[in-house]
């Protein structure tokens, strides 16, 4: 796929450019504070690398899961006031996606100027499954450009207006971010330095089939932590007290540990567990083994003696992907898990670490961890985990022409 050094010169020209920037808020409508805006910081260096080529740039991206009409919680306007303040430049908000505010928005751009639209959610059109609604609302956006750039990572899972139909209409390329997830991503699922070694977590293990399907034969150590590990635990016999458990996938499970085995792949589980009778912030918490989890306890953390079982896999690598937190990182009590071995990854040696987006980078920024330390961290959690499954993502074909 080109990128935007291929394009041609852009000066003068009108660039649509995808972005992801949906970003977590607080507060109430209207005074809404962004408590995480990785998303928007990764957006910097397209939408600067545009400026700077004299391209009037026009963002659109989408904030949550507005019902296909305008809601005041849902608005980017916070967001063009974060951009703005980022870029060192004023960023133009047009109060709509493709009406008056739109248009005429666009039209007041000079040469170096940037605008964000509202969110283009607040349109159905936008996700909607018919693809004759969809096209409608892309030509309608395509109208307000001359060339369409896509660096919004986090969508191009989706099918949808702003990430796959524009693409139809107009001369495109992949933004910086973008070609900067499809390299690491084949670097690690096309060409990876041995040892290899994945680390999986979160809660559901039903979220993560895929991508163990996929991974089984490519890695050579698959490290499971997080909720999803209990199940892999009640299928080796254990029980789990009251941890999260997905029953039906057990037999899966079971399979998927009988297949490691048969290739050689080392599965590599807890062997201990932080585990508590509730999920607060001031808990009363004790390490148990995996084999021994109390019948009125929840195991919400990977223990001591499991971070070091993990460490001990981690020191040799020479890739890493993490995908998924080993406990419920966002409360203090189960955190030590997640910070453990975020760390042992961040300590690679001449090494490739790659972390999948979604809540793992979240953690990284909530845990206070430098994130240049890892090689480098998705910023799509869906969209990282479908090409870890080996999918091929709409975004990013309808760019390969």
């Amino acid at each position: 796929m080109k990128g935007i050094d291929e394009l041609g010169d852009p000066r003068g020209k009108r660039v649509l450019l995808r972005s992801d920037l949906n970003v977590p808020l607080e507060g109430e409508a209207g005074d809404s504070v962004i408590t995480d805006d990785g998303r928007i910081r990764a957006s910097v260096p397209t939408v600067q690398a545009l400026r700077d080529a004299g391209a009037r740039v026009v963002v659109v991206a989408h904030l949550g899961r507005p019902k296909g009409s305008p809601d005041a919680r849902y608005s980017l306007a916070p967001v063009a006031k974060r951009l703005s303040e980022l870029l060192g430049a004023e960023v133009a908000f047009a109060t709509d996606t493709v009406g008056e505010s739109a248009r005429k928005t666009v039209a007041s751009l000079n040469d170096g100027d940037v605008a964000l639209l509202e969110n283009l959610r607040f349109d159905a059109r936008e996700t909607s499954k018919d693809d004759a609604e969809r096209e409608a609302f892309a030509r309608e956006l395509a109208e307000l450009a001359d060339v369409f750039v896509s660096d919004g990572f986090g969508v191009v899972h989706r099918k949808q207006a702003s990430v796959y139909d524009v693409a139809t209409l107009l001369p495109h390329a992949a933004g910086q971010l973008v070609l900067a997830e499809v390299r690491a991503f084949s670097k690690v699922l096309d060409e990876p330095e041995r040892p290899y070694v994945v680390v999986l977590g979160g809660s559901k293990v039903s979220d993560k089939l895929g991508v163990i399907d996929n991974l089984l034969d490519k890695v050579d150590r698959l490290l499971i932590g997080g909720g999803m590990a209990f199940t892999f635990l009640a299928a080796q016999g254990y029980e789990v007290g009251g941890s999260l458990l997905e029953r039906d996938q057990i037999d899966t499970v079971r399979g998927y540990i009988e297949r490691a085995a048969d290739r050689g792949v080392e599965l590599v589980l807890p062997v201990d567990v932080v585990v508590a009778a509730e999920i607060s912030a001031d808990a009363q918490t004790s390490v148990v083994p995996a084999s021994a989890i109390p019948a009125d306890q929840k195991g919400l953390d990977i223990g001591p003696a499991t971070i070091e079982l993990f460490r001990g896999n981690l020191a040799d690598a020479k890739t890493v992907v993490w995908n998924g937190p080993m406990g419920v990182f966002e409360l203090t009590p189960f955190a030590g898990g997640t910070r453990e071995v975020a760390v042992a990854i961040s300590s690679l040696v001449d090494g490739t670490s790659v972390v999948g987006g979604g809540d793992s980078a979240a953690a990284v920024r909530q845990l206070g961890l430098d994130e240049g330390a890892f090689t480098h961290i998705s910023t799509g959690g869906g969209a990282s985990l479908e090409l870890l499954e080996g999918k091929k993502l709409p975004g990013l074909t309808v760019l390969e022409d």
